[in-house]
């Protein structure tokens, strides 16, 4: 009975902290409070905060993620431009991380497809060429079939 109850109880993850976790301090909660919650203003509140690598870059992806929604309005293209570029920078050390609290597999990282993206909307086909190149070298997947290969074809042919 105890493998079927294993089955359907709720795990801690080492990458995800709970609301019980003892090692947690105020700002690393409220930075995974601000992302979790998917409100964008909560966690642009929050970027400034010490934080865990992770927690640090699921913020950084959900800020970049919940903008690029709305990249319609000024403000928030350009809070998805900021943030995008924050989270490439960051991104070498967090990827270390990231990779081995995952068991060296990569989750899925959206920011360098939604950032390539926009550049391409922007008209900048280099810049998200170049994006789509870095993906690469971290062994990234953008979910779709021909992966940022295949992106990085299409924006080419965008540019003309």
């Amino acid at each position: 009975m105890k493998w079927l109850n294993s089955l359907f109880s709720k795990k801690q993850t080492n990458n995800v902290p709970t609301e019980s976790s003892n090692d947690i301090n105020k700002e690393w909660d409220e930075v995974f409070r601000a992302y979790t919650s998917m409100d964008l203003k909560k966690m642009l509140k929050v970027t400034e905060l010490k934080t865990s690598l992770i927690n640090r870059h699921y913020l950084l992806q959900s800020i970049v993620s919940e903008s690029y929604k709305i990249r319609k309005e000024e403000y928030y293209k350009n809070v998805c431009i900021e943030f995008s570029e924050k989270h490439l920078k960051e991104f070498p050390e967090i990827y270390t991380k990231l990779k081995d609290d995952n068991n060296g597999d990569m989750p899925r990282v959206t920011t360098f497809q939604l950032y390539s993206t926009l550049l391409t909307e922007l008209g900048e086909y280099e810049k998200a060429i170049s994006i789509c190149e870095k993906a690469i070298t971290y062994g990234l997947n953008d979910g779709t079939k021909s992966n940022f290969q295949g992106r990085i074809e299409r924006i080419r042919k965008k540019s003309g």
